[in-house]
């Protein structure tokens, strides 16, 4: 069951940003939104968006991105950083789902994580996002602000997912990192935290004028 302090917080956040499911990476179906946030990786939102928009012009179906040239892969991607490694996993990743799913991309947990190049927080976003199953995306925002308000202590991204999952509502799962996303990018931005603005400063331990 949610803590008093953790449902205060929820309230303030629904409040000011509302409830409805929102994803800052542009997608038409689940094979793109999986290749987006493999992109994602150590890259913008805004950069990984402007990319994909010639990306799937070019690469139409899952089928053209798993028969794609490596180098030819890596100079359309190149912006998002990390393009080698990026691109030798976005070409295994898509061949793994022709051979082994159809061309579908699971919803398990499991089988999401055993797909080259994808980690537990870009699963979670294709379960949350394309499959509306509760799940808790630990990114760089969700595990800086989770901190500084004080609920949760731990550090590693899978120990902070688990540990949110016991703290919050299963209905706010999926909402708590749109909500954090869009915070962390507008007041509480790393290194430039506007405390004295931010809706929360009276619930945040981490706020100069509350230590409650």
């Amino acid at each position: 069951m949610a803590s008093k302090k953790v449902l205060e917080i929820l309230g303030l956040l629904d409040r000011q940003y509302g409830t409805e499911y929102v994803c800052y990476l542009e997608h038409e179906n689940a094979w793109q939104l999986l290749i987006a946030t493999i992109l994602s990786a150590q890259c913008t939102d805004a950069r990984v968006n402007i990319v994909t928009k010639d990306l799937f012009r070019k690469y139409v179906s899952l089928s053209d991105l798993a028969n794609a040239k490596l180098e030819e892969l890596e100079q359309d991607i190149h912006s998002t950083g990390f393009y080698h490694n990026k691109a030798k996993n976005i070409i295994a990743c898509a061949r793994m789902l022709m051979e082994e799913y159809g061309g579908e991309v699971p919803s398990d947990i499991d089988k999401l994580t055993a797909l080259p190049g994808v980690g537990r927080k870009t699963a979670n976003v294709i379960r949350g996002n394309i499959y509306h199953i509760p799940s808790i995306v630990v990114d760089t925002h969700v595990k800086r602000i989770s901190a500084k308000l004080g609920i949760t202590k731990e550090t590693d991204p899978e120990k902070i997912e688990y540990d949110l999952m016991r703290k919050l509502p299963k209905d706010h799962w999926i909402l708590w990192n749109i909500h954090i996303i869009t915070l962390g990018r507008t007041i509480c931005v790393a290194g430039h935290e506007k405390c004295n603005e931010c809706f929360l400063k009276d619930v945040c331990p981490s706020c100069g004028k509350n230590k409650r």
